[in-house]
C-alpha cells in the first residue's frame, strides 16, 4: 500500500517528502552499522578504558570510594553505548551519559589512581564515597524516569493540540534583534578585534566599560549585554539554517540568504571560541550540526564517539585563550591521565566539598538557590541578601581565592532540596530529557517541516547542557533567559501556512 505524503509537506519542503518505500529499507545497512559498531564500542568504553585508567601507576587508595567510582564509570559507559547504538537519535540523553562519562566517570576515576585532585576536598574521605553514591543514585533515577516516559496516554485521552512553529514575519524580527544586540555589544567591548585576542581582553574590556558596576561585584550588566549579543544571533542562525536545509522555497530567497550570510559573520565575531568559554562554544557547535544535519545518524554517533575523545584528550589543552600571552601558561604532563586531575574536572570533589558545606552547620537551602537561579535578572542592589553562584558560596566556605568552581547539577539539588529531592529532581529530569527527544524524532523524520521549532530547541538544549550539568546554575541561567524570550518572540500554534515558515 502506497503511503500518501500531506500536500502541506510536499509542497513546503525539500527533504520532509518522505517516499512511500517500507521502513526496512533504509533501516538495513544502519542496523548493520550498529551491529558492526556495537561490540567495539561497548568493549571500549565499558572494558578497556576503565581498564587502562585503573591500570596506571599513582598513589591513590583503592578504597571504598575508588570501586564506586568505577562502578560509576562502568555504568555510565554501558548507558553511552546505549545512546550511540539507538535506533533514534537522542540528543539531550546522549549529552547526557557523554557528560556523566567524561566528567563525573574517567575523570574522577584517573585522579583516584593517580592521587591527585584539581580542587581540595576538604572533609573526610567518606564525604567522596557519599558523593560518589548520590551521583549513582541519581543516574539511575534519570533512567528511571526516561523509563517511565515510555508510557505515554492513548491517542483517545491525548488532546489534540497544533505544534510550535515559526513565525515568518517574526523571525525577521528576531534578525533584526540578532544584528542590533550583537553590534551594541561589539560597540560596547571595544569592536570586533578584540574578540580575536584573549577572554582575559574580554574581561578587562568589560571592566572599561563600567558594565560591572561601580563596586565590580555586580555582573548583572555585563551578562545581560554578552548574552544579548551572542544568544540572538545563535538562534537567529539556527532558524534560517533550518529553513535553507529544508525548503526550497528559502534557497530561492536572496533576502534569506543575504542573511544567513551576515549571520554567519556576526556569529564567527561573538560566538568564536577564541572570546567565549570552551563549553559556551561546545554549544553552539552542536546545535548547528544537529540543526544542520537532523536525519544523519552518522553524524548523530560520530558526535558523541569523537566527544568522548575529545573531552578526554583535547579538552583540556583548549584553554589557551582565557589568558594574554602574559598570563597564559601552557599544560606540562608526563602522561595521558594527568591533565584529567586539571580543574576542568572537578565536579566529584565539589560535589563532596558541598556535602560538606552541608554539613558543617549551613543545612539545605530549601529552594533559595533555586530561586536565585529562576530570579537571575534581579539585581542584589535591589534583592539584598540575594544567594551566591552555589560554587561560588562553597568556594569562598573552602578559602579559595579562586572561587570560579563548578557545581555540577547533583551539588545543587542537594545543596536545596537534600537526597530525596536530588532524586526526585533526576527523575523528573530524566523523563522531560527523554519525552524532549521523542519530540525531535517526531519533528525531524516523521514531520520536517522547515518552521518546526523542537528541530531548533533540541539540538540547543543538548549542546547547553553540558554548562547545566557542570554549573552553577546561576551563572547559567541568564543565557536561558534571553533565548526564552527569543522562542517566545518567533513562536506560533497557527497553521496558516501563510504565517509560517515553508
Amino acid at each position: 500500500m502506497a503511503v500518501e505524503v500531506p500536500g502541506d509537506i510536499r509542497a513546503g519542503t525539500a527533504d520532509s517528502a518522505l517516499p512511500p518505500v517500507a521502513p526496512s529499507g533504509p533501516s538495513v545497512p544502519r542496523a548493520a552499522l550498529s551491529r558492526a559498531l556495537a561490540v567495539p564500542l561497548v568493549v571500549a568504553l565499558v572494558g578497556f578504558l576503565p581498564a587502562y585508567v585503573t591500570a596506571q601507576p599513582g598513589t591513590g587508595v583503592r578504597d571504598a570510594a575508588y570501586w564506586l567510582q568505577l562502578t560509576l564509570t562502568v555504568y555510565a559507559g554501558g548507558r553511552l553505548s546505549a545512546m550511540v547504538l539507538t535506533r533514534r537519535r537522542r540528543l539531550i540523553q546522549g549529552a547526557f551519559w557523554l557528560f556523566v562519562y567524561v566528567a563525573m566517570g574517567v575523570a574522577p576515576l584517573a585522579q583516584d589512581v593517580i592521587g591527585q585532585v584539581p580542587t581540595p576536598v576538604v572533609g573526610d574521605r567518606s564525604d567522596t564515597t557519599t558523593a560518589v553514591t548520590l551521583i549513582l543514585v541519581g543516574c539511575v533515577a534519570f533512567d528511571v524516569g526516561a523509563l517511565l516516559a515510555r508510557h505515554r496516554p492513548s491517542a483517545r485521552t491525548r488532546r489534540a493540540r497544533p505544534p510550535a512553529s515559526v513565525s515568518r514575519r517574526r523571525l525577521w524580527l528576531l534578525i533584526a534583534v540578532a544584528y542590533l544586540g550583537s553590534a551594541l555589544c561589539i560597540v560596547k567591548l571595544g569592536g570586533p578585534a578584540v574578540f580575536f585576542t584573549s577572554r582575559q581582553s574580554i574581561s578587562a574590556s568589560v571592566q572599561a566599560s563600567g558594565l560591572t558596576g561601580s563596586s565590580g561585584d555586580s555582573h548583572v550588566g555585563s551578562a545581560f549585554i554578552r548574552g544579548f549579543g551572542t544568544v540572538p544571533a545563535l538562534l537567529a542562525l539556527l532558524f534560517l539554517v533550518r529553513w535553507m536545509v529544508t525548503s526550497r522555497v528559502a534557497r530561492r530567497r536572496p533576502t534569506a540568504i543575504a542573511a544567513l550570510a551576515g549571520l554567519v559573520v556576526v556569529n564567527l565575531i561573538v560566538n568564536n571560541p577564541i572570546s567565549n568559554p570552551r563549553y559556551w562554544f561546545l554549544t553552539v557547535v552542536f546545535s548547528l550540526l544537529f540543526t544542520a544535519f537532523p536525519r544523519s545518524p552518522v553524524l548523530y554517533r560520530a558526535a558523541l564517539v569523537t566527544g568522548v575523545i575529545g573531552a578526554l584528550l583535547l579538552f583540556p589543552f583548549l584553554d589557551r585563550f582565557r589568558y594574554d600571552s602574559g598570563g597564559y601558561h601552557p599544560v606540562q604532563t608526563t602522561s595521558v591521565l594527568e591533565p584529567l586531575t586539571l580543574k576542568d574536572y572537578d565536579q566529584v570533589g565539589m560535589f563532596a566539598n558541598t556535602l560538606t558545606f552541608v554539613h558543617s552547620g549551613a543545612g539545605h537551602s530549601d529552594g533559595r538557590q533555586l530561586a536565585a537561579d529562576v530570579f537571575f535578572f534581579v539585581p542584589r542592589s535591589v534583592w539584598h541578601g540575594k544567594p551566591l553562584d552555589s560554587g561560588v558560596q562553597v568556594g569562598q566556605w573552602m578559602g579559595m581565592t579562586n572561587t570560579n568552581l563548578s557545581s555540577p547539577l547533583w551539588a545543587e539539588l542537594w545543596l536545596d532540596f537534600g537526597p530525596v529531592g536530588m532524586t526526585g529532581g533526576f527523575l523528573l529530569l530524566g523523563y522531560a530529557c527523554a519525552r524532549a527527544d521523542r519530540r525531535y524524532a517526531q519533528r525531524t523524520l516523521e514531520d520536517g517541516r522547515p518552521g518546526t521549532v523542537m528541530a531548533v530547541v533540541i539540538p540547543l538544549v543538548s549542546g547547553y547542557s553540558f554548562i547545566l550539568l557542570r554549573g552553577p546554575l546561576l551563572q547559567a541561567s541568564g543565557r536561558i533567559g534571553i533565548a526564552a524570550v527569543c522562542l517566545a518572540l518567533v513562536t506560533t500554534f497557527s497553521e496558516d501556512r501563510r504565517k509560517i515558515l515553508r
